[in-house]
């Protein structure tokens, strides 16, 4: 049947006691963030800008880091463990030889993957005594995330969103909102680094390092704020992945394992989440997994210039060692807003420096992508985010390469958003109207 599907679950009881810390098992030991040559020192800034535990679990170098019992409750309330699900109806409209798995992170309240760190990043502000979180967005799934975070455990919440996706994501602006937070564009006029911005472009886009900058900046001028992060840094990829890690268990379950891990890179945490426990078999026991990221030809920043630069557009971060298109590059807009972001995560670019990471870019004209993506839409039945159907439109040309080769390859990817608040792109890209009327 062309819509067949598998899912393998796990009960409640099987959700993770702990996160996987990789760090310990890379190859080469990664490089440590530095202070610039001039200037003040942005290392010291950092326990004036995130939490004590949050910082400590980004410098660990233990492998295991036990995840709290609240925070536990708080990922069995928000749907965890989710299911894996063998794409059958997707396999038979391909006609591959190749098994096809997503990993069902659309299933969240929020509808992504972000809420996995969400949660325990509010959770640790709460306890620390803090009364607001500052952070950005790009496509608006993390800033929801947090937003229902912070309800959950009552912080006030400051989401500054990039104008190039919130100019037409009018609901997910309003649902952060029901969930509590207050949401400004950026560049916005409330901090130095938005105004600076804005007397040179009135109409000015914005970019994810321009609304990190103006969140940090905010969470500096407030003793009872702390700055989150969505993407990116160690501790959120840590939290990230309970995603492989189930996977992995879900795997054990049918007694399969895959050849390709397959995601889409903004700045990592969708990819590394999934990926990263599967990495640790390929370091540590001799797998020979193919770890693929999809990106777009806007921001593809994994085939940027692997050194030292700032994670922000002003340069408040310490310098980080990672694949860079440069901290104040201009990149072009796209649907996937969450994937238009200058640089990639330090792990991710420490783990794709010692060969173990491919990818594939695709065209700025994301009509590809969405074609792809319209595939899985009528066979698996799901509506995915904009950067999803970049994870699925890779998963799609592996599969096609299967079956020109004639190969029985076991493929898993991640399915990370759901798209019900992004129909206008989909609209746009794909001409539905005119669609219609023919």
């Amino acid at each position: 049947m062309k819509n067949e599907k598998i899912e393998y679950e796990l009960s409640k009881e099987k959700v993770p006691k702990a996160w996987y810390n990789i760090i310990p098992d890379l190859p080469k030991e990664m490089p440590p963030p530095k202070d610039p040559e001039k200037g003040s020192s942005r290392l010291d800034e950092l326990p004036n800008i995130f939490t004590g535990e949050v910082l400590k679990q980004e410098m660990s170098k233990k492998t295991r880091i036990d995840i709290p019992k609240e925070v536990r409750r708080s990922y069995k309330k928000a749907g965890r463990p989710r299911p894996l699900v063998r794409a059958k109806g997707l396999e038979d409209e391909i006609g591959t030889p190749a098994k096809l798995y997503y990993k069902s992170e659309f299933e969240s309240p929020t509808g992504s993957h972000k809420v996995n760190t969400a949660i325990p990043q509010a959770y640790y502000a709460k306890k620390e005594g803090f009364d607001r979180l500052t952070t950005e967005t790009g496509a608006g799934q993390w800033g929801t995330a947090l937003a229902y975070a912070c309800s959950l455990v009552g912080l006030e919440l400051t989401v500054y969103w990039v104008r190039a996706a919130s100019s037409w994501k009018k609901d997910r602006r309003n649902l952060m909102e029901l969930y509590g937070a207050t949401v400004y564009d950026s560049p916005s006029s409330r901090t130095k680094v938005g105004k600076d911005i804005l007397k040179e472009d009135r109409e000015h886009e914005g970019s994810l390092g321009i609304a990190i900058s103006e969140a940090l900046e905010d969470a500096k001028d407030d003793e009872n704020a702390v700055y989150s992060l969505g993407s990116v840094l160690n501790h959120v990829l840590l939290h990230q992945t309970i995603i492989g890690i189930e996977t992995k268990k879900q795997f054990e379950m049918m007694g399969d394992y895959p050849d390709q891990v397959i995601s889409c890179v903004g700045g990592g945490s969708n990819f590394g989440g999934l990926m990263i426990p599967f990495a640790a078999d390929v370091i540590n026991d001799g797998e020979d997994t193919k770890f693929i990221a999809a990106q777009s030809e806007a921001a593809p920043n994994l085939n940027g210039d692997y050194r030292y630069d700032f994670g922000d557009h002003a340069g408040q971060t310490p310098l980080l060692k990672m694949y860079t298109l440069g901290h104040q590059c201009v990149m072009p807009s796209i649907k996937a807003d969450g994937l238009r972001y200058h640089g990639a995560a330090p792990i991710i670019s420490a783990l794709k420096n010692e060969g173990m990471i491919e990818t594939m870019i695709f065209p700025k004209n994301e009509k590809y992508v969405f074609e792809r993506a319209k595939k899985f839409i009528r066979t698996e039945g799901f509506l995915p985010a904009p950067e999803s159907a970049y994870s699925i439109a890779a998963a799609i040309n592996s599969a096609e390469e299967c079956k020109r080769k004639d190969e029985e390859k076991t493929i898993v990817f991640n399915v990370s958003g759901h798209g019900f608040m992004d129909m206008r792109g989909y609209r746009e890209v794909l001409d539905l109207t005119k669609e219609k009327k023919m």
